[in-house]
């Protein structure tokens, strides 16, 4: 069993940055792939970004792909997502999620863990 927990989100102008954080307890974290998705209201969750166990591979979703950031320290068990140049089209709830798939790791996987989410709100 792995628990996910999201910080870092709030308000936010637009052309800010924002670093949201996941931090893991459970079972080890480097056993996973992990990711963040979003979901904006009326929306169904997409896909953000993913990175394999050992940040060799990283995948981004087009709309953030320049602008946002993926990361991991697996020594604090924690996934990062550092977001610049945020667009009013980027607030929605954001949330992190493990997959058992360790290096092939994007949208089409199976994530078996979810965290809570946490909200991003960008101003225009």
């Amino acid at each position: 069993q792995v628990q996910l927990g999201e910080s870092g989100g709030g308000l936010v102008q637009a052309g800010g940055s924002l670093r949201l954080s996941c931090a893991a307890s459970g079972r080890s974290f480097s056993r996973y792939g992990m990711a963040w998705f979003r979901q904006a209201p009326g929306l169904e969750r997409t896909f953000v970004a993913a990175i394999s166990w050992n940040g060799g591979n990283r995948n981004y979703a087009d709309s953030v792909k320049g602008r946002f950031t993926i990361s991991r320290d697996n020594a604090k068990n924690t996934v990062y997502l550092q977001m610049n140049s945020l667009k009013p089209e980027d607030t929605a709830v954001y949330y992190c999620a493990a997959s058992s798939s360790t290096w092939d790791i994007g949208p089409d996987k199976e994530y078996v863990y979810w965290g809570q989410g946490t909200q991003v709100t960008v101003s225009s």
